[in-house]
């Protein structure tokens, strides 16, 4: 068969590229726009055979031409449980040329570079303990990519592994600003959910280019494929294919090679059939299955080692195999690569069967007895080679039908070490161990602890419903010795870990009253461990923890009687959260000043298991506004928790820093950790992280965007939906943080429904307690602006006495704004301008720069009017400076809004200033399409856009340059040109 369609042909060429001349030519304006503005990703798609594979070829080679950096990788059907082959199988044969020309390469994790261990022992590298590290390493490395630039292309996604789609989707959500294209080709139907979804997201995004490929015509095929045959001959064959030139190829070879009439048909051939394996016609297998009647008994054995060996595929492991001499195996690899059967792969050093389709028939065709003996001699032969674990379960896996503990523990120990970078392969093979493990009493012990083991990475691989009943059964199972207490312990506490981010509190408590019950004459460190989970199952719960103050205060008692510090640390750090979320602000920071101390004094490696405590203290310290305290914990636990692979506390993590750089004005960095903290929480599969996540992200983009941006009201209502119906901590942030969205949006009559269903009614009792006076100052807000100033009182009062009692600074600056609303409401300006000044004071004591910036824009122009205009400058200048400096554009926005006010003169934002100076160059480049009278669908053809995102760049062209049509916007082009073209600037 030729090689020019087909899929990992690693030396594509020996046929003419065949028409295609579309998707060339938008190619050919991706490689000359890479690194300047393009799409960071091009998705191939289509059916088996389209021709993918061989249009990527013609890619490579065009780029090349360029002199860029091409590397190829591929996903196989046989390796889909390989951690991250396709990109290993593209960057594990860098030379020495490509390291020349782009050094940098040499940095990427050990395990991308196909050193599944790496030196320094397994998963060493970046981002070895986390797989979300690992994908921020990755991309740090790939943005620092520089000289003409890199083209990575991986071929058959649909059969990539999870922890390659998820580092697909990642660095397609966070395309790195460098000389980078990632060019991927899939197959549609079978392409995973996850995979589709990512790449369709990126083309709204304007990430993505999408070439969706469809059937040959006629007359490329048979005037260049076919131009030696009698056309009505060649027309039969083309109209026998459909169009898909993998299968006409083969029809034309089989007539060829006489096992077709070589007269015209006497009827046509019936349209092909796509019922077939891949979604082939049916008539392919057949056809090249015939390919394999005229070879020889060892030609035949080399073909089989080959399509078991994948891409370990040598002469000397074909020999291995097949216990034949090298001497042997060469002669007969020479006659199947002259059948071009067999191909060279990357560099020559190892062999690939010419398209996947042969790989699976061949594969099948092995008898099944002899396909398992043939994985376990390549398990065998990679052992004595000194390949990884990880490398050696895929072989181990496809050979097992029945126990044994020697393959079961090499599998046991390939899951351990994948659990933190490949949760669901590490699941999955655990998964094999535990389907095969004899289901008698000897191997209880091992059934019990290899099912905790795989809940746990079904947990953090997104499988959290999964894990629960899984760990349920762990419980159920029989077993009254001190292990099998132990390990049923540590399942109801990890049950009780994924019931919570599931969003089960009262499910979560009735199970751990239960095993507190069950045994009471239990060790006192489980029982110290069930009683500190029920504190965090109150505390979660959002107005609980007053029920389950008494068991974290047993604990505690429990765990300075042992002399344990970690446990005593963990309940230190739970009791102090409880009291800082309640508003006991005098309690907690009676519990949070020995916790901090405890953890200032233990070790990393005595922390390792204190990750949540950490993260509960930098909360605790957050809410007391000791952010410099929280800030460290946050920092350590985040540290630990990535090296440690626990990745459910991530995004809780995360978010506590955000919340951090939010309350110090630091938008941006804010911003990159809450979208961090949203991507995990998605991949973990659990609504209520979510929810967390995505709340504080909407909290943080109000600051970001201008007032009226849709994107702060659209994550909100995407948090709300990600919550659900629960009534938990994050739940109600959720819905809190959908009433600022709305008063944003210019909606202030919806402020106190949202408010009034977060805290459970007019008492607002399920509103966190400790910061209550914030959301009554969005009350007071939401009410001024519908002119309810009666109830903006009664808001503005109970704001003032409830932060009175809390003591701390930023919530007293909270209720002298909500006071400074009403009293400028009612004309009291010298009054309103004090409070606001007071309340500016108030937060930059405590650090909280937001909110400070805030007080002193909305206080100045007041402060002015009092007759200070001196102290009124003053606050406005600071102001503005905290704001642009800390990248709050909603607070930039306000300060020119004041400013005329403040300073006197026109607002600049009511001028064009600076023309179109303030616009990205995309932004620019998409003005200037709108001057010549282009439709947004036009610009996104031109421009390889989704209408969507053209349409999100003209709105922010409007923004920025202050125009409100296309006919002000053209001008205002036409303008800066005549501008730009005068010799004088003016």
């Amino acid at each position: 068969m030729a090689e020019a369609y087909d899929g990992p042909g690693r030396r594509a060429g020996m046929a003419p590229f065949v028409s295609r001349s579309v998707e060339i030519a938008l190619l050919d304006s991706v490689l000359e726009r890479l690194g300047v503005g393009g799409p960071a990703v091009v998705d191939v798609t289509g059916e088996a055979g389209i021709g993918k594979s061989r249009l990527l070829a013609e890619l490579c080679a065009r780029a090349r031409r360029r002199g860029l950096t091409v590397l190829r990788g591929w996903a196989a059907e046989y390796e889909q449980h390989s951690p991250f082959r396709p990109f290993a199988d593209a960057f594990a044969d860098l030379d020495a040329r490509a390291l020349r020309a782009l050094p940098v390469l040499a940095e990427l994790p050990p395990v991308l570079r196909g050193d599944i261990e790496g030196p320094g022992g397994p998963g060493a590298g970046a981002g070895a303990g986390d797989r979300f590290g690992l994908y921020q390493a990755t991309a740090a490395v790939l943005g620092r990519i520089g000289g003409a630039g890199l083209v990575v292309v991986l071929d058959d996604l649909h059969w990539a592994d999870p922890a390659s789609l998820e580092l697909l989707g990642h660095l397609v959500r966070h395309p790195v600003p460098a000389p980078l294209l990632l060019v991927v080709s899939r197959r549609d139907r079978q392409a995973p959910a996850t995979l589709a979804t990512a790449l369709a997201d990126g083309v709204d995004t304007g990430a993505v280019l999408r070439l969706a490929l469809g059937p040959l015509g006629e007359r490329d095929c048979v005037e260049e494929l076919a131009d030696d045959l009698p056309q009505p001959q060649a027309a039969e064959l083309y109209a026998a294919s459909e169009g898909n030139p993998l299968y006409f190829l083969a029809l034309l070879q089989a007539h060829r090679g006489a096992r077709l009439p070589r007269t015209p048909f006497s009827t046509p051939p019936a349209p092909a059939s796509y019922g077939g394996p891949d979604g082939l016609p049916a008539g392919l297998e057949a056809l090249l299955l015939t390919e394999l009647s005229p070879l020889s008994p060892m030609e035949r054995l080399t073909v089989e080692a080959s399509a078991v060996l994948g891409d370990h595929a040598t002469p000397a492991m074909i020999g291995a195999l097949t216990d034949s001499d090298v001497t042997d195996v060469i002669p007969a690899l020479d006659q199947v690569m002259r059948r071009d059967l067999v191909r060279p792969g990357q560099g020559g050093r190892r062999l690939a069967l010419r398209h996947p389709l042969i790989r699976t028939l061949v594969h099948e065709s092995i008898t099944p007895w002899r396909r398992e003996e043939l994985h376990r001699r390549a398990a065998a032969e990679l052992a004595r080679a000194g390949a990884s674990v990880v490398e050696r379960a895929h072989h181990l896996e496809q050979s097992l039908t029945r126990w044994d503990l020697q393959a079961a523990t090499v599998l046991t120990e390939a899951a351990e070490q994948t659990t933190a970078t490949a949760p669901a392969t590490s699941a999955h093979w655990l998964e094999v161990v535990l389907r095969l493990l004899p289901d008698t009493s000897e191997h209880l012990a091992r059934r019990r602890r290899l099912m905790l083991l795989r809940a746990r990475a079904l947990g953090v691989s997104g499988g959290l419903k999964e894990s629960r009943d899984l760990l349920h059964q762990v419980i159920d199972m029989p077993g009254t010795d001190a292990d099998a207490d132990a390990v049923r312990t540590s399942a109801v506490v990890h049950c009780s870990l994924v019931e919570r981010h599931l969003g089960g509190f009262a499910e979560c408590e009735a199970m751990l009253r239960r095993e507190l019950a069950r045994s009471p004459g239990r060790p006192r460190s489980q029982t110290i461990d069930l009683r500190l989970e029920l504190g965090f199952c109150g505390l979660m719960s959002a107005v609980r923890f007053p029920d389950m103050r008494s068991e974290v205060a047993e604990a505690l008692t429990m765990a300075r009687s042992l002399g344990d510090e970690i446990r005593e640390m963990r309940a230190l750090s739970l009791a102090a959260m409880g009291e800082a979320y309640d508003g006991d602000v005098a309690a907690a920071r009676r519990f949070a000043e020995p916790a901090a101390r405890l953890a200032d004094a233990l070790t990393d490696n005595d922390l390792a298991a204190l990750c949540e405590s950490l993260c509960v203290l930098g909360w605790a310290e957050a809410f007391l506004e000791s952010y410099a305290d929280a800030a460290r914990h946050a920092d350590r636990g985040l540290d630990i928790a990535r090296r440690t692979g626990q990745l459910y506390l991530l995004p809780q993590i995360l978010v506590c820093k955000a919340y951090i750089d939010l309350t110090a004005c630091r938008i941006t960095p804010a911003l990159e950790l809450v979208e961090e903290a949203a991507a995990i929480a998605r991949a973990l599969g659990s609504g209520e992280l979510l929810a967390f996540a995505l709340a504080f992200r909407a909290q943080i983009l109000l600051q970001a965007r201008p007032q009226g941006d849709p994107g702060p009201l659209d994550c909100a209502e995407e948090a709300v939906a990600a919550a659900g119906t629960n009534d938990s901590w994050w739940a109600s942030l959720a819905w809190c943080m959908l009433a600022y969205a709305a008063l944003s949006a210019g909606d202030p009559h919806r402020v106190p429904d949202l408010l009034l269903r977060a805290g459970g009614g007019s008492g607002l009792r399920r509103l966190q307690p400790s910061v209550r006076p914030t959301y009554l100052e969005l009350l007071v807000t939401a009410a001024v602006a519908t002119g309810d100033v009666e109830k903006a009182e009664r808001w503005a009062e109970r704001a003032h006495k409830e932060a009175e009692q809390l003591g701390l600074p930023a919530q007293r600056g909270a209720a002298l704004r909500s006071l400074a609303q009403v009293a400028a409401h009612r004309g009291d300006t010298a009054a309103a301008a004090r409070m606001f000044a007071e309340a500016a004071a108030d937060s930059a004591g405590a650090g909280a720069v937001l909110r400070e910036a805030q007080s002193l824009l909305l206080g100045a122009p007041l402060m002015k009017a009092a007759g200070d205009g001196s102290r009124a400058a003053v606050m406005w200048r600071r102001g503005s400076r905290l704001a642009s400096a800390g990248g709050a554009q909603l607070l930039a926005d306000l300060a020119e809004r004041v400013r005329p006010a403040v300073l006197g003169g026109p607002s600049r934002m009511s001028e064009p200033v600076g023309g179109l100076t303030a616009l990205t160059a995309r932004e620019r480049e998409v003005a200037g399409l709108v001057a010549e009278g282009l439709t947004n669908q036009t610009i996104a053809t031109r421009l390889y856009l989704s209408p969507r995102t053209v349409e999100s760049h003209v709105a922010r062209v409007y923004r920025k340059t202050g125009v409100s049509s296309r006919a002000a916007l053209a001008s205002l082009v036409a303008r800066s040109g005549a501008a730009s073209r005068a010799p004088d600037g003016t």
